[in-house]
């Protein structure tokens, strides 16, 4: 059975974009903890259970929201480290970010992002969008169990 209280893991670098999303995922009553990490190193520890989250119980969160710009490494780099990581490979990614860039868009599909999302500009329809793929991506979808 699929444990669909895993938490989110959000990494995002902009505070005022933070705050948005992590309560945009609160008004939407999800109930899965969101850990926000600010940079791609930061969901890399998270992902390995290293650095300050050495200890932490190793269940794979249900779903990475990542941002394509970032300090220390980016959104695309994570991606790429988990799609070629075996024990990270099929956890769902969902790339949340300013960018309209064919590049970019083209980039993270071709390294097996799950989603691609705009950030709307207008409050209520970024409330909206977060709202939505926090339901779909932590309830409704379905990922495979964990293995060792």
């Amino acid at each position: 059975m699929i444990d669909k209280f895993r938490p989110i893991l959000f990494a995002e670098d902009n505070p005022f974009d933070a705050e948005l999303t992590l309560r945009a995922l609160a008004s939407a009553n999800i109930s899965n903890e969101v850990v926000h990490v600010v940079d791609g190193v930061g969901a890399m520890d998270f992902l390995r259970c290293e650095g300050a989250f050495t200890g932490r119980p190793p269940l794979h969160p249900v779903l990475v929201l990542l941002d394509i710009k970032m300090p220390r490494m980016d959104g695309l780099d994570v991606l790429r480290a988990i799609r070629e990581d075996s024990k990270l490979k099929f956890i769902p990614v969902v790339m949340l970010t300013s960018s309209r860039e064919d590049q970019d868009l083209l980039s993270t599909y071709k390294q097996g992002t799950n989603a691609y999302v705009v950030k709307p500009v207008k409050f209520t329809d970024f409330l909206v969008a977060i709202k939505e793929i926090g339901i779909f991506w932590g309830l409704v979808n379905e990922t495979p169990i964990q293995e060792d």
